[in-house]
């Protein structure tokens, strides 16, 4: 996501190096690339328009800060214009004050409903609520089993009430009935996913405003398709006329979506992006951080989130006892190799962590190699290691020829495949017994010193 747009802006950049000062030639032309940046990246061109009298204002005002190079004048300037247009602060949800809370999910057949309910029920019950999904399209066959199957895998409550005729006064009972049972028990939000089109209609339209006459829901989220770019942007702006959303769920936001929709959805609708879609599993839904989508779209990265996912997936207990071994100098055994690998996959895809780094520094043009990166890599190599003996994984040296040929052949490998895998880990030892010295050096230092 937003790696075409980074290059691009990076390219409008460099135009600044060298420059001494900024004046009315110079800027005119970095404004000329990044409105260009920006409209192939399928902003809306008001949004654009906006975005640039706004840079242009503040860049040949008094505003800029005489401590930084012209270059650096004008990123700082397009970054706090791109946080004001996404929404300076994070957007929570609305919880109601007497349980439970309704949260409505609108939206076009195949933006991905059904499974974004899921993501929220899953993101919810992680963070101590009891959600309760009910789906009320009564049209699309097989939906209602579809959230069924959803609410099974993440373990979550589902309502699944009787459907007769497929029409309004249907969808009203299923939903009037769900309430009920979340109140029942002890639910304390109920999401409700409602049927789609492939296009907005009449029918679709008074059918959610039933439904919000209805429940007085605190939230209608509008799930939006990033891969569609402007057309996302356009149903959104129309179901907000006719039911005033309170927030956007962007999904497919780790594909090829070029970031338009990103950028343009709040400026159009005035609602905030309120969560993202960032990979097919039921745990890969984010809280939308306006500041942090700004930092990758500029190169910066995003260093915040990869520390929460970190937190997230990584057993602390089992972390701390490998660092303690390791700066004792007591070793880094395969097994902590593959618990390793492990945390690393349940954090998300290769490319998704690649993008949270930032393209400066050593990270620099990482981002652009992301693609590349064969995810199924880390299976073959836990696979590996599974196909060794306990002993193995604890004593590496043990592994001589013949072991190499029995692993090769139990993970169905190569043993060239073996023999690079454990001239990884060599390389890998050796930094952390490196680390270890250093560490302990460090302590008897301090040692002789408050002996002093």
């Amino acid at each position: 996501m937003f790696e075409n747009l980074q290059e691009k802006l990076q390219r409008a950049f460099k135009t600044l190096r060298g420059q001494a000062v900024l004046n009315e030639e110079n800027i005119q032309e970095v404004l000329r690339e990044i409105r260009l940046a920006l409209l192939e990246a399928d902003v809306n061109f008001k949004v654009v328009k906006q975005l640039i009298d706004h840079i242009q204002v503040k860049a040949v005002g008094q505003e800029v800060a005489t401590s930084f190079s012209p270059g650096e004048q004008v990123i700082k300037i397009l970054r706090d214009e791109l946080i004001e247009t996404l929404g300076r602060d994070t957007a929570r949800l609305k919880f109601a004050s007497q349980p439970p809370t309704v949260v409505l999910m609108a939206g076009l057949q195949g933006s991905g409903k059904t499974t974004t309910s899921g993501k929220l029920a899953n993101w919810l019950k992680n963070g101590g609520h009891r959600p309760l999904l009910v789906s009320v399209d009564v049209y699309r066959p097989a939906a209602r089993e579809q959230l069924k199957v959803v609410a099974q895998a993440i373990k979550a409550n589902i309502y699944e009430g009787e459907v007769g005729e497929a029409n309004t006064a249907t969808v009203e009972r299923l939903a009037k009935e769900a309430r009920r049972e979340a109140i029942n028990t002890g639910s304390d939000v109920l999401i409700i996913d409602t049927a789609g089109r492939l296009h907005i209609d009449e029918q679709l339209m008074e059918e959610m405003q039933s439904l919000k006459r209805l429940l007085n829901p605190s939230e209608i989220l509008f799930v939006a398709d990033a891969m569609t770019g402007q057309d996302a942007v356009n149903s959104a702006e129309e179901f907000h006329k006719k039911l005033a959303l309170t927030g956007v769920v962007l999904t497919k936001m780790d594909g090829d979506a070029r970031g338009g929709a990103a950028l343009s959805i709040r400026q159009v609708t005035g609602q905030p992006i309120k969560f993202i879609g960032v990979g097919e599993k039921y745990d890969a839904l984010e809280p939308f951080h306006p500041d942090r989508i700004v930092s990758r779209i500029l190169g910066m990265g995003d260093i915040l989130s990869l520390i929460e996912k970190a937190e997230q997936n990584v057993d602390k207990k089992k972390a701390q006892e490998m660092a303690s071994r390791v700066l004792a100098g007591d070793g880094f055994s395969l097994e902590d190799f593959r618990d390793q690998l492990r945390s690393v996959k349940k954090m998300g895809s290769i490319q998704n962590i690649m993008g949270m780094l930032p393209n400066v520094g050593p990270f620099a043009g990482l981002q652009k190699h992301a693609d590349k990166v064969d995810a199924k890599q880390l299976d073959r190599v836990e696979a590996i290691i599974n196909s060794m003996t306990g002993h193995e994984r604890l004593h590496h040296e043990v592994i001589n020829g013949s072991r190499r040929k029995r692993i090769a052949r139990g993970s169905g490998t190569s043993v060239q495949e073996v023999n690079n895998l454990l001239r990884q880990y060599a390389q890998m030892r050796k930094m952390f017994k490196q680390m270890g010295k250093a560490s302990f050096g460090r302590k008897l230092a301090g040692m002789k010193f408050s002996g002093m």
